[in-house]
């Protein structure tokens, strides 16, 4: 099977789309604008990983800040500042470096984790990005930052933990590979929400009952209601606002959204159905107190690593309820934490662990045979996703999505 390469986003599909319905031509232009952006990238994604340009190794920890200057070509921009290098009189080049280093430094310290891939990938960072581009993104190499149209979106390098968040994203298509659709890409979106919330609270030395909660408090200009873009805390309580409609995640299965697998529905609402695992692991945190990375931090995180492609709600829920046992011990205050705050939003722990599930503890998966068939096939389906992506465009265009 091929996977599809997507380009993660900060700010979700439903978002921009609802300001494709703004009265204001400004807003409608600066929305459509950014999602064919996103969708061009998309594409250019899926080109790098099928042919293998993927890996950017250093060997340790190496950051490099690239200036796009409001273009939207990565190879033409500037190189602005290095590793070690002081700090320039930009301060999105500056907060760029600093949330970079800051992300690495916490999986370093916490997880004893060399970077992204635990290779050593070097991580570069693009600022200006576009005109007006509203958004951040992984796209599978580097961290890139739009400014925000300073209207609806501020300036993106602003959150440590959308820096973070994104970042996690590369941790997880190194561990687990979770599929971007459906429950495992809402996990995917969920343990990068997480580790975007636990970057924060330890560069602040904060404890779970000091923490906001919220990803992306940073990114909202004044003139916007909300808080944030999404909360761990209160899932569909993180903004409301005319221009961008009313967070929709749900807190509970009870409430799970039913989406289309597609780009429009956020592949089965990925950043939407996360808040359901968003909001289990703030729980077990609370429950626990103190440093929400030491011990719900560190159970999350050998759960991502012994899932696989298609790891479902349940089946993670399994996993962290296993780890809690053999980290702390069978019936522990910390695995009776995972089975209550599961239960709280609707997940019943099976007491099933399954090894053969698939992509269990393979990570990225075995390697295809690297055969003259397998090529063809791969470019085949390339040629067919490039098409479908060129239609998208001019449905766009045409005001049709």
């Amino acid at each position: 099977m091929i996977r599809r390469c997507s380009v993660n986003c900060i700010i979700p599909p439903h978002i921009l789309r609802r300001m494709l319905e703004s009265s204001d031509q400004a807003i409608r232009d600066i929305a459509l604008s950014t999602l064919l952006a996103t969708t061009r990238l998309r594409a250019e994604r899926r080109l790098l990983a099928e042919f293998g340009f993927l890996a950017n190794i250093a060997g340790t920890k190496r950051r490099t800040i690239f200036d796009c200057k409001n273009r939207r070509l990565l190879e033409q921009a500037t190189l602005v500042r290095g590793e070690g290098d002081s700090a320039t009189a930009d301060g999105s080049v500056n907060r760029a470096y600093d949330g970079l280093g800051k992300t690495y430094d916490f999986f370093k310290e916490v997880f004893d984790r060399n970077s992204i891939d635990d290779r050593g990938m070097r991580l570069d960072g693009y600022v200006h990005f576009g005109r007006f581009y509203n958004n951040a993104f992984w796209n599978g190499r580097q961290m890139v930052f739009g400014d925000g149209d300073g209207r609806v979106f501020s300036d993106f390098t602003q959150s440590l933990d959308v820096i973070a968040h994104e970042l996690a994203h590369g941790v997880t298509e190194f561990t687990a590979g979770l599929e971007y659709h459906n429950q495992s890409g809402a996990l995917n979106e969920s343990m990068s929400d997480v580790f975007g919330s636990l970057v924060k609270q330890w560069s602040l030395s904060q404890t779970a009952d000091r923490a906001d909660w919220l990803i992306g408090a940073d990114v909202f200009s004044p003139g916007i209601g909300g808080d944030a873009l999404r909360s761990l805390k209160s899932p569909g309580n993180a903004y409301n606002d005319p221009i961008i409609g009313r967070d929709p995640q749900p807190g509970h299965m009870d409430n799970f959204v039913q989406s289309p697998d597609t780009e429009e529905g956020d592949w089965g609402g990925v950043h939407i159905n996360s808040g359901i695992p968003n909001h289990a692991f703030f729980l077990v945190a609370t429950s626990l107190g103190g440093h929400a990375w030491e011990g719900a931090g560190h159970i999350w995180y050998e759960a991502l690593k012994a899932s696989g492609q298609f790891t479902e709600f349940q089946q993670f829920a399994d996993r962290t309820y296993d780890f809690a046992g053999r980290l702390y011990g069978t019936a522990s205050v910390q695995q009776q934490a995972v089975r209550a705050a599961w239960r709280e939003v609707g997940i019943r722990i099976s007491g099933f662990i399954s090894p053969n599930l698939p992509g269990a503890g393979t990570g990225r998966g075995a390697k295809e045979t690297d055969t003259q068939a397998v090529l063809l096939k791969q470019v085949e389906a390339l040629a067919k996703e490039v098409q479908i992506l060129s239609n998208e465009v001019a449905q766009l265009k045409q005001g049709k999505v």
